[in-house]
């Protein structure tokens, strides 16, 4: 069912007009997209979320007047569009439950098709980066890929995973940027630069190891966190004010989505990993490490620290009793 509601701002107060089936068809996950020449369009999942449709919506917003395409067979969900030198980029997740996979993107002159073949926006191996496609918003000649990171036992703790997508390729890509900020009226963004620590070339104690590995940014890392096991990176340089630090691991322990892990009390099993940090040996905090799908795949979490200004260490693993991902560098940012 699609509900509808209108206020005069975005915060409301909202008025209820209607419910209703997509012309009497089944809707699950849907999007609007709002052509130059202000028609809008419901993105819905239909028949099942076997069939991917398309309607176009009446003058006043308020239902639906005609369907004007349908993907056959297509299982997609979660969908977004950009329009880009006219073409239109129908941005689209799988359905894969709570688990993430690789999002893919179609293309077309014409709304009513045809539409291209699929094809990824990010490489496979990152299931986008762990997140889902929630919403693609227009930003000059390129786009932000506004994601989910579903947490399903958890939901509070989901999370937004908001990335540039880039047309610099010619198709549209995600540029995987930790810390990045935006230029709404020039239509930009700007990804920030930061000094990169590799976790090899820390202090180890106890049974971390160090492990080789060519998806690691230098071909080593450092293994066998926490229970134990620690590493310590020195001369860290700080600035005395907040700032943003990306822990870059792996972390190939992947469990189905939906099952459940009674000895873990930190929630579902794809977040069953994490590692506590400490910095100058003050009081740690634990940075969640989602599954990274396999072993070989490094994603990045950022957190927001206070480093001292000028030198500094941070110490990964100590304290916990449950294995952490496996650490491949630290990149620190003074600056967006």
């Amino acid at each position: 069912m699609v509900g509808v509601a209108t206020a005069t701002t975005p915060c409301g107060p909202y008025t209820y007009k209607a419910s209703w089936k997509p012309l009497g068809a089944d809707s699950r996950d849907m999007g609007l997209f709002v052509d130059d020449n202000s028609t809008a369009y419901l993105l819905y999942a239909s028949d099942n979320n076997q069939n991917f449709k398309i309607s176009r919506l009446t003058a006043d917003y308020h239902n639906v007047s005609a369907q004007v395409s349908v993907l056959s067979a297509s299982t997609l969900e979660s969908p977004g569009i950009v329009k880009r030198n006219g073409v239109y980029y129908l941005i689209a997740s799988h359905t894969s439950g709570w688990a993430p996979n690789p999002n893919k993107y179609f293309s077309a002159t014409s709304l009513s098709g045809p539409w291209s073949s699929q094809a990824d926006i990010a490489p496979e191996a990152v299931r986008t980066y762990f997140s889902q496609n929630a919403y693609d918003f227009p930003l000059g000649s390129n786009a932000i890929y506004m994601g989910d990171r579903w947490r399903p036992s958890l939901l509070g703790s989901s999370r937004y995973m908001w990335f540039p997508l880039s047309w610099s390729s010619g198709s549209p890509q995600i540029v995987a940027a930790d810390v990045w900020s935006v230029n709404v009226a020039a239509g930009t963004y700007t990804a920030a630069t930061g000094t990169t620590y590799e976790a090899e070339a820390g202090t180890r104690s106890g049974p971390a190891t160090i492990i080789s590995d060519s998806a690691f940014s230098a071909g080593g890392g450092v293994g066998w966190l926490g229970n134990g096991g620690t590493v310590t990176i020195n001369n860290v340089q700080g600035t005395g004010s907040p700032q943003w630090i990306s822990l870059y691991y792996a972390n190939g322990a992947v469990f189905p989505m939906c099952g459940v892990i009674t000895n873990v009390s930190i929630g579902d099993s794809s977040w069953r990993n994490r590692i506590l940090l400490s910095v100058n040996g003050g009081t740690g905090v634990y940075v969640d490490q989602p599954d990274t799908g396999s072993g070989h795949v490094i994603l990045s979490v950022p957190v927001q620290l206070i480093l001292r200004s000028g030198s500094n260490s941070l110490t990964f693993g100590s304290g916990q009793t449950n294995y952490a991902g496996d650490l491949d560098k630290i990149i620190v940012y003074t600056a967006t």
